[in-house]
Order: structure tokens, then sequence, then C-alpha cells
């Protein structure tokens, strides 16, 4: 008679026991192992002055410096729309020197993306604007961006050279994208406060112009890529209807600095593509979470407080007619300082002398 061998006495194959243990092993394995999506965020590194730091959208987070860094400044709009681990360094003020010794510290070898802004405080910017708002009978507009243009030319693209350098041997394996400058002007001074020509106007969008051909030379020269936002600014800038640019305002430092709306639809639809090879649509959650990271942000940056601290902001002044230089002009220049008709009417006068001087000379 046949005997059945009943469940609890079978034996299973050594070769599928050792099957099923290997298994057991690679599915928690895989439980255990992360996901793309919980791998760590690769690291972004924004380096860099005012124009990075977001100086101009009047929200600032509250890391203990007057760096004046923002979550609505485009650094941040990238690194939450891309999921991006935000190093913010950027600050209000920062020239070539300032961002060697105070910046590029926060650079590794696992930095997997840089921005870079830097160059117009070095042509001090700020110093030009605010002789250029004088009126004409009181000004060196023409010498003060001469100057600039000069620096540019002749002394910024070494200096630039150095700095890309430091920044390749800190972070070789980075993307690094160098950002430029928008034109601040229209063509028209909508200011009580200001004496900006039509002329002087268009030669420091020139000045911007010649700054960012310098940049670009730069960063290709280092293998870096350029963002530059000029043609994104068009139709926005001071004194325009859709204004993305701040003329002057109170406080004084948001003065010729992008808006909120020049970092969202100037400068981020320039630098997302450039930087991450793609832009993100800003949805309505990519600004929730950059919002969020105030706190984050401003608890990480406040641990280089003292390196920040080095750095001076550059601010524009407004003119001040009431100062010794101005009273000294105006009775030279036989203008009625108690009049606004006698300081335009000569302002007028010389701003066009000094158009058809810079004419001559270049």
């Amino acid at each position: 008679m046949h005997t059945s061998r009943s469940a609890s006495s079978s034996s299973t194959p050594r070769w599928l026991t050792r099957l099923a243990a290997g298994v057991s092993l690679a599915a928690l394995a895989a439980l255990l192992s992360p996901s793309p999506a919980q791998a760590a965020d690769p690291a972004y590194v924004a380096l860099g002055d005012s124009y990075s730091s977001g100086t101009g959208t009047r929200s600032y987070i509250s890391d203990g410096t007057s760096c004046q860094r923002s979550v609505y400044a485009y650094p941040s709009l990238v690194a939450s729309a891309q999921s991006y681990a935000l190093n913010f360094r950027a600050c209000s003020g920062a020239t070539i020197p300032d961002v060697t010794n105070a910046q590029l510290g926060a650079l590794t070898a696992s930095t997997a993306y840089v921005t870079i802004s830097v160059g117009g405080n070095d042509a001090g910017f700020a110093s030009v604007l605010t002789e250029c708002a004088l009126p004409g009978w009181m000004s060196n507009c023409n010498g003060k961006i001469s100057s600039a243009q000069s620096f540019i030319n002749n002394t910024l693209p070494s200096r630039l050279g150095t700095l890309y350098g430091q920044i390749r041997a800190k972070a070789p394996n980075a993307r690094v994208t160098v950002v430029g400058y928008p034109r601040i002007f229209n063509g028209q001074d909508c200011s009580w406060l200001t004496w900006f020509s039509s002329s002087e106007m268009s030669k420091l969008n020139q000045t911007a112009d010649l700054l960012n051909s310098r940049l670009s030379a730069a960063a290709s020269a280092a293998g870096f890529s350029f963002a530059n936002p000029t043609s994104a600014f068009l139709g926005h800038a001071v004194c325009d209807r859709a204004e993305w640019i701040n003329g002057l305002s109170s406080p004084i430092s948001e003065s010729f600095h992008p808006k909120v709306s020049g970092h969202q639809s100037g400068y981020y639809p320039t630098v997302s593509p450039v930087l991450a090879g793609a832009t993100a649509r800003l949805t309505k959650a990519v600004l929730t979470r950059s919002a969020a990271a105030a706190d984050d942000l401003a608890a990480q940056q406040s641990a280089y407080a003292e390196l920040d601290a080095r750095i001076s902001p550059k601010e524009f002044r407004v003119p001040d007619l009431t100062s010794q230089r101005a009273k000294r002009a105006a009775r030279k220049a036989g203008v009625d300082l108690s009049s606004r008709a006698s300081i335009d009417r000569m302002d007028r006068i010389y701003s066009k002398r000094q158009a058809r001087q810079w004419a001559r000379t270049h």
C-alpha cells in the first residue's frame, strides 16, 4: 500500500530555501535604500552681490547681517523650483575681494551648482549713479562713467579670471553660471529728486552692456555659462509702466535694484534654463516653498555673520542741494537754489553741453 508524506514531513530543497532568502534580502534592501526622490538634494551655492541677494524686494531673512537676502530673489526661487539645497551666500555690497574672502568657503567638491553675480560694485556703480543723478551744473557724470568703463575694460577681466579660477578649483564638479545685470533706465527720469538726463541714462545703460560683455567673455574663458538678463528686462526699466526695477526709493538701499517682479519675471526665467537646463514654472507651490525656507536660510547664514560683517553696503545717495559743494557750483553756474525753475533750466543747459563733449571724445 502506497503511503503519501504529510505536509509537515515534506522537505524543501536547499536551492529553493537559499533563493527565497536572497529574494527577501533583496526586497529588504530595496525598502531601506533611498529612492531617487529621497536622495540628498543637489548642493547649490549662490555667490555675489545685491543683484543676487535680493536687494530691492523689500523683504529679507533675519540672519543678523546687512546682506539683504530675500526668499523672493532668484537663487531661492531656482532652488525651490529645482529642489536644490541652497547655500545663500550672496550679499549686498559684495565686490570680488568680498566674494573671495567671505563666500568661496561655501564651495566644495560636492557642490553641484553655482551662480555668481559680481563686478558692478567693483566698477563703482553706486557712486556713478550718485554722481549722474546730480544736476548737470554740479555733476561730473561723464568723468565717472569714463572711469567705470576704463575699469571694466582694463582691470576687471583679469580679476574675474582669477576669481573664476578659484571657483573652479573649489567646486571642480559644479555647473557654474555667471549672471549679468539689466539696463536700469528707459530714457525718462520720473523722479522729482534726481536729474538724470536722457544722454546720461543712455551712457549708463551702455556701461551695463559693456559690463555684461566682459562678464560673458570671462565666463566663456573659464568654461562657465553666462545668463544675460538684458532682453528679459526690456520694457521694465525704472519709470516704465510695468516697472521691475525700483527707482529712487525709501529706504534708499532699495533704489535701482530689481523688485520681486524683476526676480520672478526677469531673472528667474533668465537664470533657470542656463543653470538647471530647464525652467520650472513658478507655481504657487514653488513660491510657497521658497517663502517657507526663510527660517532655515536665516539659521544657515547666521553662521557666516562674522564674515558678512566685513562687507560694506554700497548705496546710491540722494542729491543734496544744501551741501557746500552744491552752493559753490550754483554760484559758479548762476543758479538760484531757491528756484526749481532755475535749477532745472541750468541742468538742461549743462547736460546738453556734457552730451556734446561725450560725443566728441567717444
